[in-house]
């Protein structure tokens, strides 16, 4: 029983009209009311009638209404407009009776617009769109609050599993992220490690240092460092060969680094990580190239 209840305020919920025609007199049942509904036009025509003028009171039947579709919140249904009258024979034609003599056969009638869910109920809604539905059956006086709550204890298990994968998301980017940034601050902490320090070994004293391999190995550092922030913000070929002449040009400079210089030992060895960093300057602009 409880699986047909949540069918039908399912089916309700997709914007079946007559799953919404049988909540909305269970509900309206404890006023006298009795409603018909059609969907024309883009905007959903519900017909009130009831055997007294005074069960049709508008302020309420008017709140009522809204409250319940809006509970609802039936797919592609927006606009509704209320019609009011004294509860009449059975008419198929109902709609086009009352449109063609308005001023005498309603009481009154009034257009609202629902008030859309906001974007965790959207999530649940379009969870459940395209759900099989049962038989549509005949509900029972409990229908109505029976269906809200075990659509809204569907719609916290949706919303949990919403939050967990975005969650996720997140920390993936900014697992990449830090990844990224790590390896290019480890290489900015190497090189002015190198430019800084007074020396990384005791081969010879800072009187031997020669003035022509420091200056060269300072300048590769310094190339090296406008290279790696260059990288970071490059999108063009022109970009990426300007990137990889400034690694190449690092390079040759740790290569002409003295043997008798104190730092040889590390020159030797950034002259062989700037040049694959050229290379791989100059892949990145020839993949632009090939994509232009």
């Amino acid at each position: 029983m409880t699986n047909q209840i949540n069918d039908t305020f399912m089916q309700a919920r997709h914007g079946n009209i007559i799953a919404i025609i049988q909540i909305m007199n269970e509900q309206l049942a404890k006023l006298g009311v009795r409603i018909r509904a059609i969907f024309s036009d883009g905007v959903l025509q519900v017909l009130c009638e009831a055997s007294e003028v005074q069960q049709l009171k508008k302020s309420s039947i008017v709140e009522e209404v809204k409250e319940i579709l809006e509970t609802i919140s039936p797919h592609n249904i927006q606009q509704v407009r209320i019609n009011s009258r004294v509860v009449q024979e059975q008419q198929l034609l109902w709609l086009e009776d009352i449109t063609r003599e308005t001023t005498n056969k309603l009481l009154w009638s009034q257009t609202i617009i629902l008030t859309q869910p906001n974007i965790l109920k959207k999530i649940a809604n379009n969870f459940y769109k395209n759900k099989p539905t049962a038989i549509k059956i005949p509900l029972s006086k409990s229908i109505y609050a029976k269906g809200v709550q075990k659509l809204n204890q569907s719609q916290l298990d949706v919303i949990g599993i919403f939050f967990l994968s975005l969650l996720m998301l997140i920390l993936g980017i900014q697992i990449n992220k830090w990844l990224n940034l790590s390896g290019v601050s480890q290489m900015n902490a190497l090189e002015n490690a190198a430019s800084q320090s007074p020396s990384f070994t005791n081969k010879k004293s800072s009187e031997e240092i020669e003035p022509k391999s420091k200056a060269a190995f300072t300048q590769a550092v310094r190339l090296a460092q406008k290279a790696v922030a260059d990288g970071k913000v490059a999108h063009s070929q022109e970009e990426w060969m300007a990137i990889a002449k400034a690694w190449q040009q690092a390079a040759e400079l740790m290569a002409s680094v003295s043997p008798s210089y104190s730092r040889y030992d590390i020159a030797v060895d950034r002259a062989e990580v700037y040049q694959k960093h050229s290379d791989i300057a100059k892949k990145e602009a020839e993949k632009i190239l090939g994509i232009e």
